[in-house]
């Protein structure tokens, strides 16, 4: 049996997480506009998605719905700090509590955004939050091998380079692998020059709040339309391990 937990109104969500460039937030309802804006632009959907094209606009109001407003997965709205304008998405998802671990997606939607760092930073508040603030073990992610500037950004916050999926992806009349990386606390602790903190876990609290779902793999801040729902089993949720803190 499989488990995922809700994450919607619990102290381990946090209101915001704060950087020099960008300010995390909970995703507010008028942020819609812009996800139909984002997952309509045929460049974000060649890096985000396995099928070739955008999403329709049906589509796109269910995975607003569903991950930015839903409450299975850990998702931010990523906004410029010095203008407060929205410029993307983040988010945690196949959170295990038993195991420690998550899956990463990051969209930086607004085109004229790409290439100064927002993402990159983004990403290392989220890696910051999971490791400083949930006690998590591991964050993990996938990304298509032609999406270079993604790898380079995931790299500089952290991210390992630890297998490929061969020739996953046709895109621009070829095969493209699909890679995998991750990151892990005591690396992104060596990397912060930290101690670790111990994170304690009631075997009573652990099992009390464990709810029954499914799930699969998704890639960056893929729609859930666009996944392939048989590469990877959900894993067990974080249950009491983070609704108990």
């Amino acid at each position: 049996m499989v488990y995922r937990a809700p994450v919607a109104g619990r102290s381990w969500f946090p209101t915001s997480l704060e950087g020099q460039m960008v300010v995390l937030r909970r995703h507010a309802p008028e942020n819609l506009d812009a996800f139909r804006r984002w997952y309509r632009d045929p460049e974000v959907a060649r890096l985000a998605r396995y099928q070739d094209g955008a999403m329709s606009i049906e589509e796109i109001d269910r995975f607003f719905h569903g991950r930015a407003l839903g409450t299975d997965t850990l998702t931010m709205a990523i906004h410029v700090r010095a203008t407060n304008r929205l410029i993307g998405t983040c988010a945690f998802s196949q959170l295990d509590g038993d195991n420690g671990s998550a899956l990463y997606h990051i969209t930086i939607g607004e085109q004229d955004a790409w290439g100064h760092g927002f993402g990159t930073e983004a990403t290392r508040l989220m890696v910051d939050h999971a490791f400083g603030s949930l006690g998590l073990h591991r964050v993990s992610l996938s990304v298509f091998e032609f999406n270079e500037r993604a790898i380079r950004s995931y790299a500089s916050a952290g991210f390992v380079a630890e297998g490929r999926a061969r020739e996953a992806i046709r895109r621009d009349g070829r095969w493209w692998d699909e890679i995998s990386m991750s990151v892990l606390e005591p690396e992104w602790r060596a990397r912060r020059g930290t101690a670790p903190v111990p994170v304690p876990v009631p075997a009573a609290e652990r099992g009390a709040a464990l709810m029954a779902s499914g799930g699969t793999r998704n890639h960056a801040a893929r729609p859930a339309s666009a996944t392939r729902e048989t590469v990877q089993p959900a894993r067990r949720g974080l249950a009491a391990w983070l609704l108990g803190r």
